[in-house]
């Protein structure tokens, strides 16, 4: 099989990043490309080697063709992408820009988004073959809140997607990644809650879980020694899912940043995730769409799946279905000069392959460790999307340093 073997369904946009400077000030800036979903099948491809397709809508213009180029150069199929024709000013379709400042000390990192009336939050039911696509072969699917918060069409899209997924043995992924301004003219944190219960009730894994807990989005903070029973909770509320994951992030300020995670399954319970306390951050946006790439990989990878049916997401055969907003809280003190992972898994992690088999914690402890490392890598360069390798990942997730490699 030679078709993809994890699809997303999100938004591109195209990411305007000023370096050091303000928006409101800069003259010139670096153009990336980006999106919570979108994010995810890149760092699989272009860290982990992973066949990956997007499916998305773009006005076919030369902004959209530019999203294309740079979708192209990270490696992501593009043929899954629906092309919207322009109308020249963009007042039927246009194409999503994202303006965004790193931060620094004291100054937070800042989003300014310009995505209404794009292409893709006008899909609606029915627009894409998802019967088609799902018959395909492909192993995996991932949406997110992100996508399902661009209109009530969307919602739907992303609904009918993860059903035609389920139908078709996929291993569907999920993460909430609220975002307020998707939701202020739209219901709000409670709206934007209900929307995920219903989207996440299909996914096998839920990433950034822990923005699930509590009554709405944002309506509680999560200490480090309450993630067991806040992911407790999110299980109740979701009883067909099997993985539960989330990163925890304390932000002593925007360039140092405590970075962990943590998991639950039904066959596991919960399990730590390693430990970065004092990060140094030079660009924290996209890290958790990073560590969600690190534990799909591991998930798909190791000689486990999630749920208590073999080879249903490992194996070289799917069986039957098996079934971030990151969290908050901060899981470790800051103040390490050279940030090193903690709790790490017994022995390397390198040479796993799909073998298939039940859910073990130390299958889920490696799958964290390869999202926490990559994640934590993300952070320490420009735009949305990793620039890690794989062999750098592996380095650090079984606890390497920052010392010059020669």
């Amino acid at each position: 099989m030679n078709g993809p073997e994890v699809i997303a369904l999100g938004e591109v946009m195209l990411r305007f990043d000023p370096g050091e400077g303000r928006i409101r000030t800069a003259r010139t800036f670096q153009v990336w490309e980006g999106g919570g979903e979108y994010n995810v099948v890149r760092g699989l491809r272009r860290c982990f080697g992973r066949r990956t397709a997007v499916v998305t809508a773009l006005a076919d213009n030369a902004v959209g063709r530019l999203a294309e180029d740079l979708i192209l150069q990270g490696g992501v199929d593009t043929s899954l992408i629906r092309w919207v024709p322009g109308d020249g000013i963009g007042r039927t379709a246009r194409n999503g820009l994202n303006f965004v400042e790193r931060g620094f000390g004291i100054r937070g990192a800042l989003g300014v988004s310009d995505r209404a009336h794009t292409a893709v939050s006008q899909l609606r039911k029915g627009d894409i073959d998802w019967h088609a696509l799902f018959a395909s072969g492909p192993r995996w699917f991932h949406t997110g809140g992100v996508f399902a918060g661009l209109s009530d069409t969307t919602v739907d899209v992303a609904d009918e997607a993860m059903a035609a997924a389920r139908r078709h043995s996929v291993t569907v992924s999920y993460d909430p990644n609220y975002r307020p301004s998707l939701w202020a003219d739209r219901g709000g944190a409670e709206r934007a809650r209900e929307v995920d219960l219903r989207l996440a009730r299909h996914a096998d894994v839920v990433v950034g879980a822990l923005g699930l807990a509590g009554p709405y989005p944002g309506a509680i903070r999560v200490e480090a020694d309450e993630v067991p029973d806040a992911l407790a909770e999110v299980a109740g509320r979701l009883p067909a899912a099997k993985v539960l994951a989330t990163t925890l992030r304390g932000v002593p300020s925007a360039g140092v940043n405590d970075w962990s995670s943590a998991a639950w399954s039904q066959a596991t319970g919960f399990v730590a995730g390693p430990d970065m306390p004092g990060l140094h951050v030079l660009d924290r946006i996209g890290s958790g769409d990073a560590f969600a790439a690190g534990l799909i990989y591991g998930l798909l990878m190791s000689a486990c799946g999630p749920g208590d049916q073999p080879a249903a997401v490992c194996g070289p055969d799917r069986g039957r279905r098996s079934g971030q907003a990151p969290g908050h809280g901060p899981p470790g003190r800051a103040g390490s000069e050279h940030a090193r992972l903690r709790n790490t898994v017994s022995g390397p992690l390198t040479g796993v392959e799909p073998t298939g088999g039940p859910l073990t914690t130390d299958c889920l402890k490696r799958a964290l460790a390869y999202g926490t490392a990559y994640g934590a890598l993300a952070m320490t360069t420009p735009g949305d999307v990793s620039m890690a390798s794989l062999a750098e990942v592996e380095a650090l997730a079984a606890g390497g340093s920052a010392g010059v490699r020669r």
